[in-house]
């Protein structure tokens, strides 16, 4: 065994596995471990550190821990809001429609596995949204948020204080159940689809082009644009269907 001693930023330290108390402690890991193996097996996944310093150097997830070492473990900062989008769990449906609300691309589906989930990580560029950290640990997930919150509302501003949601937001643009981009359709086109009372108020309408659900500015739609301010005061007001 190599014996080293480990400092985690207090922001990690609730990600410790139970018998570790406090942030500062020796650890003896197994000989030839590298830096992830040993803090992994502490109960942090990769995907949540930062800056590494050992012996007050800095240093890669790959060094090999030593005997002596002192290993120091910042949490991950605030990252650019993802180009690709994420994918969701199968425990983080309600996360996933707050995204797609914000108009993420957002792979999610309740039978979703990890097998999946790692493949669409891996070729579609996505961040991985998930409550499991073993999961979060595969080498092969580059980016992804371990989501500490348990109810959607507060996973959200999670997520959005740790991706800069609002740089690449743009609200109601993409389906919540098919997470296709919306498309704009003539009133005339679907106006048989429509109640009475919407015809008679309403000039602009989007449609999905999976479910063929249509979509326009109801009471549902200003709902939701109060639930974003409320979640999100720093995105300015969701822009109107144009």
């Amino acid at each position: 065994m190599t014996d080293a001693h480990f400092r985690f930023d207090a922001a990690l330290a609730a990600l410790l596995h139970a018998d570790r108390a406090g942030d500062s402690f020796s650890y003896a890991c197994a000989r030839a471990a590298t830096l992830k193996n040993a803090i992994e097996a502490l109960g942090v996944p990769h995907t949540e550190i930062g800056a590494l310093r050992v012996n007050g150097r800095e240093a890669t997830l790959d060094r090999i821990v030593r005997d002596g070492d002192l290993i120091e473990v910042q949490a991950r900062g605030v990252e650019p809001a993802p180009e690709y989008g994420f994918v969701a769990d199968a425990h983080l449906g309600g996360l996933a429609r707050f995204l797609r609300m914000l108009g993420y691309d957002t792979a999610h589906r309740n039978d979703l596995d990890d097998v999946e989930i790692r493949r669409l990580a891996n070729d579609e560029r996505r961040v991985v949204l998930s409550r499991d950290r073993e999961l979060l640990k595969c080498r092969d997930i580059a980016r992804g948020c371990f989501v500490r919150a348990l109810k959607a509302e507060q996973q959200l501003r999670e997520v959005a204080r740790r991706y800069r949601l609002e740089e690449r937001a743009r609200p109601f643009t993409r389906c919540l159940h098919c997470n296709l981009p919306l498309v704009a359709v003539d009133k005339a086109s679907v106006i048989d689809r429509l109640p009475e009372r919407v015809r008679e108020i309403h000039e602009r309408f989007l449609r999905c082009p999976g479910c063929e659900r249509i979509f326009w500015e109801g009471t549902h739609y200003q709902r939701m644009r109060s639930v974003l301010r409320e979640l999100l005061p720093q995105h300015p007001a969701a822009p109107r269907i144009e």
